[in-house]
C-alpha cells in the first residue's frame, strides 16, 4: 500500500487566463504564492494558496481542448470548498456575478452545500463546516 501524506496540489487549465486569475484571487480568495511565464510554452503557471496552504497549480496554454465536465461525465466529479456560512458564501457569489445552484442539505451529514462554476464551467461545490 502507498502511504499519501496529503493532497499537494490541484491543477487547473484555463481558457481566459486573466479571467481565471481574478476568479480565483478576487472572487474565491486565493492567495498568489507564484507567478511564472514560460516563455517555451507560451503559458503562464500561477500557484494559489488558501490560508497559507499551497493548493492550486492554475494553468493557462494557448487552445487547450474543451473536457466535458456534466452532466455527471466520467472523471473528476468536482471540486469542494469548506465554508463556515453557506448562505453568506452564496450572497457573495451571487454579488460577483456568479450563479449558484439552489442551496441543498446533505442527506447523510446533515451539512448544507450548492454548487456553481468558474470561468471554464469546472463544477465547485461549496460545503458549509
Amino acid at each position: 500500500m502507498l502511504y499519501l501524506q496529503h493532497i499537494h496540489h490541484i491543477a487547473i487549465i484555463c481558457s481566459d487566463y486573466q479571467a481565471s486569475k481574478t476568479f480565483y484571487t478576487n472572487v474565491l480568495g486565493f492567495q498568489v504564492l507564484a507567478e511564472h511565464y514560460r516563455v517555451e510554452r507560451n503559458s503562464y503557471k500561477l500557484d494559489l494558496t488558501l490560508n497559507g496552504q499551497y493548493c492550486i497549480e492554475l494553468f493557462s496554454f494557448p487552445s487547450p481542448p474543451a473536457r466535458p465536465s456534466g452532466p455527471e461525465a466520467c472523471g473528476l466529479r468536482h471540486l469542494a470548498f469548506q465554508v463556515q456560512n453557506i448562505s453568506e458564501a452564496v450572497n457573495k457569489l451571487e454579488a460577483a456575478g456568479i450563479e449558484t445552484e439552489p442551496i441543498r442539505r446533505d442527506e447523510f451529514t446533515g451539512k448544507y452545500f450548492t454548487f456553481f462554476r468558474d470561468p471554464d464551467n469546472l463544477p465547485l461545490e461549496l460545503y458549509e463546516q
